[in-house]
């Protein structure tokens, strides 16, 4: 069964953001990314506490297709270290589902 995923994912920039989900988009590995600018992100790197503003992507994939998204976004993006997080929701409108399914090609 193709279970849907929501999967966040921090950028540098908007301009990052928008080519990269663009392109996972039309590969159709994902149906959707949401981009939210404006995010603070305060974390530890290399023994320092840092502080930047990001942009925040929430994209709409499948489980059978997450690894070759999560593949895709690592391989692309510009930090070393990218924050990639899957999530399953418990509950999802059965249109919707639909509708991500029909956009996300099967693995």
């Amino acid at each position: 069964m193709n279970e849907l995923l929501v999967v966040l994912c921090t950028f540098p920039d908007s301009e990052t953001a928008r080519q990269l989900g663009t392109d996972l988009v039309e590969r159709q590995l994902a149906a959707c990314v949401n981009l939210v600018p404006g995010v603070e992100s305060i974390y530890r790197w290399q023994g320092k506490l840092e502080s930047s503003r990001e942009v925040l992507a929430v994209f709409k994939t499948t489980a059978a297709a997450y690894p070759a998204f999560a593949a895709a976004l690592a391989a692309l993006h510009p930090y070393d270290t990218p924050e990639i997080i899957a999530l399953r929701p418990d509950t999802v409108a059965e249109t919707y589902r639909d509708w991500v399914l029909a956009n996300v090609k099967p693995v």
